[in-house]
């Protein structure tokens, strides 16, 4: 999305939201909803004038952690600190971003095909396929980021030296 397509919400030295599309003040819950509704957006600080994009999404992801059941386990959050300044950050970073753009993708193909298979009934058959080429898929996506994340610090990848 180009960046002049984008909803410009505006941060406030009070902490305050305003969004200039709508022309009113907003909650992080309604972020999240433009989130939830794949409407492209970027929060600029009135004062600074630097994009805090970032940071909004980081508090709104602290929020729903505190509500219900966390997506983030203590684990994967020490895992994930332990790859910040490592040899392997830019892969982590790239492997998280692929894992979730992957899994958002198998979730809307399921979604498809047990609407279809809903249609026509054999389910068993459509389920099996796809698990199937869901796990080549994932196996081939560990295998490489393991592969890169035991590199030696400078290697490059594929690199058969």
């Amino acid at each position: 999305m180009n960046e002049q397509d984008k909803r410009v919400i505006k941060k406030y030295p009070n902490r305050r939201l305003y969004d200039t599309a709508e022309s009113k003040y907003v909650t992080l819950n309604d972020v999240r909803k433009l989130v939830l509704d794949g409407v492209g957006f970027c929060v600029i600080d009135k004062k600074s004038g630097d994009d805090i994009t970032r940071n909004i999404l980081l508090q709104i992801i602290i929020e729903q952690e505190d509500e219900g059941e966390p997506l983030f386990t203590t684990d994967v959050l020490e895992q994930i600190i332990g790859f910040y300044g490592g040899s392997v950050q830019d892969v982590a970073g790239d492997f998280i971003s692929q894992s979730l753009d992957l899994f958002r993708k198998q979730q809307e193909q399921f979604g498809n095909q047990v609407r279809e298979a809903m249609e026509a009934n054999p389910m068993s058959s459509v389920l099996g396929e796809m698990t199937k080429q869901n796990m080549e898929m994932w196996k081939k996506m560990q295998s490489s980021f393991f592969q890169n994340a035991m590199r030696p610090t400078g290697e490059k990848p594929n690199d058969e030296s």
